[in-house]
């Protein structure tokens, strides 16, 4: 089977770079090796999907090349995905802080992008394992032989491999000469070689000043288990690096049980590890900004092929941010395959 372009991953980049290829007149394939597209989307939020933030800038975002974002952030941005949004009647609201979720379900969003594929003529194909990529393009798959003039890795990162995540785009990387970041989970709960006394404050939940480093973070911090979380916690785990001290400040009022087990309102810990991948809302690192073009995601290196989404070494802050990549890489690459 040949096609002008085909994207592997229909997750909410692959999705909409597919859309938008598919507008320009490309006769666009879609791979999901999933039963169902968009399966991070669904689950997403809540099941209300965090679609955007409107107060999405380039400094929300981790990179080793902290302006590569810059350029496709500033040609799609949140007020035209709202747009969009709005084109479809779903209703929606902002919860806090710029983040913007569906009143109803995710599902909602889910439905919109399909029906934006049907409307662009995009063909999705679900169960497609990709077993093989070779230059030209041709990608072996269980469903046969595919050819493409231009190729588009949206394939994610390792966070939340229960949805299926994998390697792939990375290993996709290195096949063709790129380099990639280090990768590590980010977004994800901090864990402890806590103290005894701290099994009487799992559940607690009290709102603090998280910092690490220079990098600072006011919003509540939740423990557990295994240690702490909560909006703050998977914040700054996305700067801490092991051996770093992670500081928390009470502020306001402290809950009885936490008074009762810590007197202090400052405390500097070393985390011991994360929860890892299983909880990481997201993968930090990834194929590395100084391979690709910034205005269209295309590799310096391999003409015609395309790396959009998580899998690049951009990542966002929690509350809509990630998605705003997402739909941002997507459309430039869109534009371009």
């Amino acid at each position: 089977m040949k096609t002008d372009v085909i994207v592997i991953g229909a997750g909410a980049a692959g999705l909409f770079c597919a859309i938008e290829a598919g507008k320009r007149g490309r006769k666009v394939t879609l791979l999901e090796h999933n039963a169902t597209i968009g399966e991070k989307i669904r689950i997403s939020g809540g099941g209300r999907c965090n679609f955007t933030n409107i107060h999405t800038q380039p400094e929300n975002f981790i990179s080793g090349n902290p302006s590569f974002a810059r350029s496709a952030l500033s040609r799609y941005k949140p007020e035209a995905f709202l747009e969009l949004v709005e084109h479809h009647k779903i209703r929606w609201h902002e919860k806090k802080s710029g983040q913007l979720f569906c009143d109803g379900s995710s599902r909602e969003i889910l439905g919109m992008l399909r029906k934006e594929c049907d409307a662009a003529g995009v063909k999705v194909v679900a169960e497609c394992r990709v077993s093989s990529v070779q230059k030209g393009f041709v990608v072996e798959t269980n469903r046969g032989e595919m050819e493409c003039e231009s190729l588009v890795i949206a394939t994610g990162g390792l966070s939340i491999p229960k949805l299926g995540a994998t390697d792939f785009g990375y290993r996709v990387a290195n096949q063709f000469g790129l380099s990639v970041k280090t990768l590590r989970p980010g977004l994800v709960p901090l864990t402890f070689d806590e103290p005894k006394e701290w099994h009487a404050l799992h559940g607690v939940s009290f709102e603090a000043e998280v910092r690490c480093g220079r990098t600072v973070f006011r919003e509540n911090v939740l423990f557990t288990h295994r240690g702490v979380s909560g909006p703050a916690i998977l914040q700054i785990s996305s700067y801490w690096k092991p051996e770093d001290v992670v500081t928390i400040e009470a502020v306001g009022l402290k809950p009885r049980r936490l008074v009762q087990v810590w007197k202090e309102d400052v405390w500097n810990l070393r985390p011991s590890g994360t929860e890892g991948y299983a909880k990481a809302e997201v993968t930090a690192g990834g194929v590395d900004t100084t391979e690709l073009s910034s205005q269209t995601m295309e590799s310096r290196k391999v003409p015609g092929l395309y790396f959009v989404g998580e899998v690049v070494d951009v990542t966002g802050q929690l509350g809509g941010f990630n998605f705003q990549w997402a739909w941002a890489s997507g459309f430039a690459a869109g534009q371009r395959v």
